[in-house]
């Protein structure tokens, strides 16, 4: 099973870009794209009714912000989940942050976590954001559910995941309080995939400014996982990030598994 998660920083913006294409070739089993800065409504024909290389098309669930234009999320499914819900807070769900679709084996999120901005302007909304999601995900452990939680963390955890580590230690996506959070996370025992088979590997970006030529230099931060519970990491048999897949200033990444 393949599961490809991919900011996409505006899907009609990345449609203009070979988008649709690009979803018809990959014909993973499932998609989740984050700030998709759009409504339901206002997709094409063809975002609509995305189908995969035999010509099915996916079951498709959309979260969107109630501001215009701004951040959402989505799941592409090539299997009708068995229920779709969005994080059921209303500080989160009014901007679109999170889709859970619980499937037979586990149960997938989406999620675009928040830019804690210029000088922590909303440090306080992403760490209670965080708080949210850290709830969630041990209360799926409790209830012996599998997840995978995969999205834009804006995050960089560790000085490898970001290109220069001590020019951004003030810098939204790398604070101090930030990768505190990702320690508590996988100190709770939650796996982030990529660097269970990477552990050490540098230079291994998912997100790039578009100033500066950054990406043509490689000059970028890993910001974007997939996680899941200690459980189901027998069923994760590789974890890759996709730098090859233009469109976005993120690039997708790849979850695959035996199931």
């Amino acid at each position: 099973m393949k599961i490809i998660s991919f900011n996409v920083n505006g899907i009609r913006a990345v449609e203009k870009k070979g988008f649709v294409q690009w979803m018809e070739n990959e014909s993973a089993d499932m998609v989740c794209l984050q700030e998709t800065k759009a409504r339901p409504e206002q997709l094409s024909p063809e975002l609509r009714g995305i189908k995969d290389k035999e010509g099915k098309p996916y079951f498709a669930y959309w979260a969107s912000a109630a501001k215009a234009g701004y951040s959402g999320v989505a799941i592409y499914a090539k299997t009708e989940p068995l229920s779709v819900n969005f994080l059921k807070k209303a500080e989160f769900d009014d901007e679109g942050r999170v889709l859970q679709a619980e499937f037979k084996d586990f149960t997938l999120i989406s999620a675009y976590f928040p830019n804690s901005q210029d000088r922590g302007k909303r440090l306080d909304y992403k760490l209670r954001f965080c708080d949210a999601i850290m709830k969630l995900c041990k209360k799926f452990v409790t209830q012996g559910r599998h997840f995978v939680l995969c999205g834009d963390y804006n995050i960089a955890h560790t000085p490898i995941d970001l290109a220069h580590p001590k020019a951004n230690e003030e810098n939204a996506g790398y604070l101090p309080e930030e990768r505190a959070w990702m320690d508590a996370y996988t100190k709770a025992g939650f796996v982030d995939t990529f660097r269970h088979f990477y552990p050490g590997k540098k230079d291994q970006y998912t997100w790039w400014s578009y100033r500066m030529n950054a990406r043509e230099r490689n000059v970028g931060w890993r910001i974007d996982y997939h996680c899941v519970d200690p459980a189901f990491l027998p069923q994760v048999k590789a974890s890759i990030i996709r730098p090859e897949v233009q469109g976005s200033d993120h690039c997708p990444i790849e979850l695959e598994l035996d199931l």
